[in-house]
């Protein structure tokens, strides 16, 4: 069995640690080796923030390097450019469409590249780009952004659909499963 590695990243504050340990919880239900390191750089001031989540039969290193990558999932248009390079010829990229302003843009010193996933794509990336941010506003909340992400990235596993509802109940908050199994239900079929 291979290892596979997957790389969550988005800004601080969008919920990525949330959908790493919710990855990694399914991963060890299922019976993997799991190997899980965040990186979180300026994090609570809305910095980048990288999650490597690797499984397999036996894994020893959770990092994850250049051309490794078979999945990255990312919350946010410019942190799937700036990853981009991790990814394998025959990955994939999983993005939400929303833009968040780095300080640079903020304070005029810089212009948000707007065809960053055109780009991308004219590099023969495969990019499946989706609209978290409304659809997690439809399950209920604007913070279930995460929670949509994984559920289209659902697809890219040979896991059960119930199997990760399962682990929803067990990794998220009583009060907000419901919530995130709708947000999670909306991404699955977006």
């Amino acid at each position: 069995m291979k290892t596979t590695s997957v790389m969550i990243v988005g800004v601080g504050g969008q919920g990525s640690l949330l959908a790493s340990k919710l990855l990694g919880r399914l991963l060890v239900d299922e019976g993997y080796d799991v190997k899980v390191s965040e990186v979180h750089g300026m994090s609570q001031r809305g910095g980048s923030v990288v999650t490597y989540v690797r499984f397999g039969e036996k894994v020893y290193s959770p990092i994850v390097t250049d051309g490794e990558a078979d999945l990255i999932i990312s919350f946010e248009k410019l942190e799937a450019a700036r990853y981009a390079r991790y990814l394998k010829k025959d990955g994939r990229i999983v993005v939400n469409t929303q833009q968040i302003d780095p300080m640079p843009v903020i304070i005029g010193a810089a212009e948000y590249p707007e065809t960053v996933l055109e780009e991308l794509q004219a590099k023969g990336m495969n990019i499946e780009a989706l609209d978290a941010l409304a659809l997690a506003e439809q399950a209920g909340s604007s913070r279930a952004v995460n929670i949509v992400l994984m559920g289209r990235a659902a697809k890219q596993f040979d896991i059960p659909y119930d199997r990760w509802i399962a682990a929803i109940e067990k990794t998220v908050a009583p009060k907000f499963v419901e919530m995130n199994k709708k947000a999670f239900d909306l991404g699955y079929h977006s």
